[in-house]
């Protein structure tokens, strides 16, 4: 295969030629690698530069990259597995060229995990993470990472396939992207607790067209019980903007206090904070001494998971001005006016036009009203 010499981070590659005149350029080359996944790769080497895995499996390795750049930039040890032979030439190829002390396997990605452990496993299939997650979690003995880029099933748009892979209910609603990336952590946390593990989410988020969850594993049949008092529902009102959440493995028949319709359970899904503040802390610290080349949109990206509630949807404003009727005012202008009212409001890193609140609707609506 033609082969280029590319660099992000600290580390250059190889990658296979891709046609760029086509829609989707890494879809043309025998062995798959997609530029636009930059910010995950360098959001991981900057979160395994703090926490320090004792060995790290990149277990769907493809071009190798991920593992790469781990093994070369954080300086652990680093296993990348890939199953197909083309895939392996390239990693190898790699490996060699960069002269890095790192194990390449071939195998079944179940298989490896269910034979052997590893301080971190990181999950970044083409698609859906689901049919890997339990052995994942199996093999994984402290963290677990996980990309999805079946981003539509998580969100609702394509509503059976999200039932069938994540046994769970979307919704494609305005904060779908937060529902989606809810989904995939209460799925996860299905998988996890039957083994008497609980998880702490460290750093979670939804960029473009994928959804990243990194997140500490822990063991003890406590944390287990702990974490599934997470899991639950978003009730989403089909009439008016009005949604509300319930925790517990079952929905209970909640109606709207504006429409007085019934409201449509959303899950299950993860209710608790996606972010760890200490860690984001170290992120933060740790990222202006780091060469990245996404480092613009990583501070930006970690400094809005900072401060944004921990509430399991928010309002797209633009929309409920829309329903009001009139022109949306400043963001900046709306979470202050809600603010005033006595309600905490942040932005959102899941949308330019989210508001997290717990505040009432009406307050809500109130806020896009008045203008300073």
């Amino acid at each position: 295969m033609d082969l280029i010499e590319t660099t992000e981070g600290k580390t250059a590659f190889f990658v296979p030629a891709q046609n760029t005149a086509t829609r989707f350029p890494p879809s043309t080359a025998p062995v798959f690698f997609n530029r636009r996944m930059e910010l995950n790769r360098d959001a991981t080497i900057l979160l395994v530069s703090i926490l320090r895995p004792s060995d790290y499996l990149d277990a769907m390795g493809a071009s190798g990259v991920r593992g790469l750049r781990v093994a070369n930039e954080c300086g652990i040890p680093v296993t990348i597995n890939e199953r197909d032979p083309q895939g392996i030439d390239l990693i190898t190829w790699n490996v060699k060229k960069a002269n890095l002390p790192v194990e390449v396997v071939q195998r079944d990605t179940n298989s490896l995990l269910s034979e052997r452990s590893f301080d971190a496993v990181d999950l970044d299939p083409f698609g859906t993470p689901a049919g890997y997650v339990d052995a994942a979690v199996h093999g994984a003995r402290r963290f677990l990472f996980i990309t999805a880029t079946d981003t539509a099933p998580l969100c609702g748009a394509h509503f059976n396939a999200g039932k069938r892979r994540y046994f769970a209910q979307p919704m494609n609603t305005e904060y779908h992207g937060e529902v989606g990336l809810r989904i995939l952590l209460g799925f996860v946390v299905r998988e996890t607790v039957k083994y008497d593990r609980g998880i702490l989410p460290l750093f979670c988020f939804a960029h473009e067209h994928f959804v990243r969850l990194h997140l500490r594993l822990v063991r003890g049949v406590n944390a287990a019980d702990d974490t599934l008092t997470q899991i639950g529902y978003v009730l989403q009102c089909k009439k008016c903007p009005y949604r509300g959440e319930q925790r517990g493995m079952f929905p209970e028949p909640v109606h709207c206090p504006h429409c007085h319709e019934k409201l449509q359970p959303i899950g299950p899904l993860w209710l608790g904070s996606i972010q760890h503040e200490e860690t984001l802390v170290q992120m933060s610290e740790t990222l202006g001494i780091m060469e990245l080349g996404t480092k613009k949109d990583l501070v930006k990206l970690i400094n809005i998971c900072r401060t944004e509630l921990p509430t399991s949807s928010y309002y797209d404003y633009h929309r409920l001005s829309k329903i009001m009727g009139c022109s949306p005012p400043n963001i900046n202008v709306v979470i202050a006016n809600i603010i005033a009212s006595g309600y905490p409001a942040t932005r959102t890193h899941f949308s330019g036009y989210g508001i997290k609140t717990e505040a009432p609707l009406q307050v809500i609506f109130d806020a896009i009203s008045v203008r300073q």
